[in-house]
């Protein structure tokens, strides 16, 4: 039995994202932060889209340069 608790540990902490290695956009203030914005269902002509924001189908864009 102790060995299936140690198992679900490992497991939990080895799935867990690592906070600096995340490659993609998913929140509205990581979003702000880069310089975009929060839209839903696609983006603006003459943005593009840098990642997703934390409400389902709304992607993080930004004006193109």
């Amino acid at each position: 039995m102790r060995i299936l608790h140690f198992l679900l540990a490992f497991l939990i902490v080895f799935l867990l994202p690592v906070p600096g290695f995340t490659a993609g956009i998913e929140t509205s203030f990581s979003c702000s932060q880069n310089g975009g914005f929060c839209i839903s269902p696609k983006c603006l002509p003459g943005s593009k889209q840098i990642g997703t924001c934390i409400l389902p189908g709304s992607k993080c864009c930004r004006k193109k340069k």
